[in-house]
């Protein structure tokens, strides 16, 4: 029978909610790679929860999420192309419930069963909690839901779109050079390119909101001082759902094939391009393109008239 005593001999647990602080980048990688947040994230507890709001952080840089996400796909020496389009909850010629299901497997069916696999670990946790009675461990992970719940909320308000430019007609083709000789190209409409390169991701925090995040902290802290409250049994169960839940969302992660923010993907498209320098790279677009004012301005190639040898970068 499952209970409280199920586990004898002299183990002791009791600290196993204290896996909650462990600072692990899963939630906010998470959270850079959907845009925002969902409020099944609320029952996806992991380590590292607290660091939610530390996602525009993730790459120490302008447009954080965005670039994060290209320099995951990114490849030293080669030339990688990513398209951005509108994701499918915005196709009016898909039927409503085509719209659902093709949003919700957007990031790839591994991708999504991981993910979904999250949410029904904790439920099942609340449950088995409860027919043992173990309240303690059951106001614990209470707390836990309800500290990510904040943070969610938190979330999804800073990243409501701001502003992006004016409006314009056409697609765009951006280059995009990253750190280790990392070329990405970048193809969409402007509108749509304007949606995840322009402005501000997640915008600062008002007062109310750090105030919300601080409590939030503080509930995460006090639940796992509470944990040591909860039996063998339900602080070994705490323990397996902490560990079991960060080991799916990094899997998930990892295993994203795509970034969505503001209603738009950003996909890698073909295979990379391998160049054995960079001017050999911008020369095959300055061809292609049919112009190099651009390529001069990043400072790829010199002006053809200019005086100076060429650049064997």
């Amino acid at each position: 029978m499952f209970s409280t005593s199920s586990i004898s001999g002299p183990i002791t647990l009791e600290a196993a909610g204290l896996l909650v602080l462990a600072d692990l980048p899963a939630v906010a990688s998470r959270t850079a790679l959907t845009g925002g947040a969902s409020f099944l994230d609320a029952l996806v507890l992991v380590p590292g929860m607290l660091k939610q709001q530390c996602a525009e952080e993730i790459n120490r840089g302008e447009f954080p999420a965005t670039v994060s996400y290209l320099q995951s796909i990114g490849k030293t020496g080669h030339l990688v192309t990513a398209r951005v389009s509108q994701s499918p909850s915005q196709n009016p010629d898909l039927s409503v419930q085509n719209r659902v299901l093709q949003s919700l497997f957007v990031a790839g069916v591994p991708a999504t069963v991981l993910y979904l696999l999250c949410p029904i670990s904790t439920i099942t946790v609340f449950t088995l909690l409860g027919v043992i009675e173990d309240w303690w461990g059951f106001g614990t992970l209470g707390m836990f839901a309800l500290a990510r719940l904040i943070n969610v909320v938190i979330i999804r308000r800073r990243s409501q779109q701001g502003w992006k430019g004016a409006i314009e007609e056409g697609d765009g083709d951006l280059l995009i050079l990253l750190s280790h000789d990392r070329w990405v190209r970048l193809q969409g409409s402007i509108n749509d390119l304007k949606a995840v390169t322009a402005g501000q991701w997640l915008r600062d925090l008002s007062a109310s909101e750090s105030f919300a995040v601080m409590t939030a902290t503080t509930l995460v802290y006090a639940s796992a001082i509470l944990a040591f409250n909860a039996s063998t049994m339900g602080s070994l169960l705490i323990g397996g759902l902490l560990l079991c839940s960060v080991a799916l969302l990094t899997l998930c992660n990892s295993s994203t094939q795509c970034l969505q923010m503001y209603d738009c993907l950003v996909q890698k498209e073909g295979e990379p391009n391998h160049y054995m320098r960079r001017r050999d790279m911008a020369e095959k677009l300055v061809d292609e393109s049919k112009r190099d004012d651009w390529a001069v301005g990043m400072g790829l190639i010199l002006p053809t008239n200019g005086l100076l040898r060429p650049v064997t970068v």
